[in-house]
């Protein structure tokens, strides 16, 4: 990887990082508990904590993303990083630029 396409590469990490944030801030308002004491009916009701169980999974994949790009921050200088972990081949930029968190070249993911 050149210093060009990791120039690019830490910059979509960091504008990533900063919309996960935000992402992930939002969907802990959305998830929090819901009042037995709100003055909605029972269909509302469950229709909200409905919406509650699909803003937690959300919540979860939006943590879990946040948390491979951080560990690629921490990786970015290892002068392995771009390798693959599994055949030693050199890892598609392109690959690193949608998916930065990729530790195996496309082929070895299958």
């Amino acid at each position: 990887m050149n210093n060009d396409e990791k120039k690019e590469l830490i910059s979509r990490l960091e504008t990533e990082t900063k919309r996960l944030t935000s992402h992930i801030s939002d969907l802990k308002e959305l998830t929090q508990p819901i009042e037995p004491d709100c003055a909605i009916g029972r269909v509302s009701r469950m229709d909200a904590i409905n919406n509650k169980s699909v803003n937690e999974a959300a919540l979860r994949t939006a943590e879990r993303k946040l948390k491979k790009i951080e560990e690629t921050f921490k990786r970015i200088d290892d002068p392995m990083f771009g390798v693959c972990r599994k055949c030693g081949a050199k890892i598609p930029s392109g690959r690193l630029i949608i998916m930065p968190e990729s530790a195996t070249c496309v082929k070895c993911s299958q």
